[in-house]
């Protein structure tokens, strides 16, 4: 899938930040960091709509889903008679089981382009490999998000913190805090947006993904740059406040739907 189309317009945006920022450079706070920050609450405020209608609708189901589980029980051994009694409540209660996939399947490409930006900076963002490796790309402890968060560096330097001459098989010599920050925030984000199981396989399956999706996330952050681990760790902490949020709303799910 070639998304240079949504690729490079977010990319110039990413540039634009950065050159408005650079004047607070400092030596732990890179503008190059500023901007990869900034510019993933800005993409998550330009998705918001399709997030919060994702939300809503799994909000929704969550107070519909008592009721499927009545009708499981009553109609379990006849799945044609559940089928249909399921979908009639749907329509009593306004409510379509595909109304948060919409908002998901758009959002997706979006998240994919982006993805790309923070991934390969040089190509969407700066256009020149010479100006990339001169900016400063520190982030508190990690010397340069060019890099996975435990690269070691030609002059012995490992970019992150050291963990006093210990070299871990897979994680190296570096502690890899951001990496850990990005698992558990995705653990956190997918058990949140978790919609209720109607049975036990789609339980088994949902919660088999619960645990593998943090895990992957972990691994990918300490392979990738260390940029993408901060776009990440960024993205699910304006999620969580936001599911939070629109979980514990007062607001009738119904209402919210409209």
């Amino acid at each position: 899938m070639n998304l240079d189309f949504l690729a490079v317009p977010m990319g110039m945006l990413v540039k634009l930040i950065f050159d408005m920022v650079s004047v607070i450079d400092s030596t732990y706070i890179s503008a190059y960091s500023i901007a990869i920050i900034i510019s993933t609450i800005l993409f998550k405020l330009v998705v918001l709509p399709l997030t919060l209608k994702q939300t809503k609708s799994m909000k929704r189901m969550q107070e519909i889903n008592p009721k499927i589980q009545e009708l499981q029980q009553k109609y379990g051994k006849d799945p044609q008679t559940l089928q249909r009694k399921q979908m009639e409540l749907y329509k009593e209660m306004n409510y379509s089981p595909f109304s948060g996939c919409l908002p998901l399947l758009i959002q997706f490409p979006i998240l994919i382009a982006f993805f790309y930006v923070i991934r390969e900076p040089v190509k969407y963002v700066f256009e020149d490999q010479a100006f990339f490796d001169t900016i400063n790309k520190t982030f508190l402890w990690i010397k340069d998000l060019g890099f996975a968060e435990n690269h070691l560096f030609e002059n012995g330097v490992i970019n992150g913190l050291s963990m006093g001459g210990m070299t871990l098989p897979f994680i190296g010599g570096a502690l890899p805090i951001l990496a850990v920050i990005t698992g558990i925030t995705t653990y956190l984000t997918t058990k949140m947006t978790s919609q209720p199981s109607i049975n036990e396989q789609q339980a088994s399956t949902q919660k088999t993904m619960n645990m593998m999706m943090p895990v992957m996330i972990f691994v990918f952050s300490i392979q990738f740059p260390a940029g993408l681990a901060l776009y990440w760790v960024v993205s699910n902490a304006f999620q969580l406040v936001q599911q939070y949020i629109v979980l514990n709303s007062s607001k009738n799910p119904k209402e919210e739907l409209k």
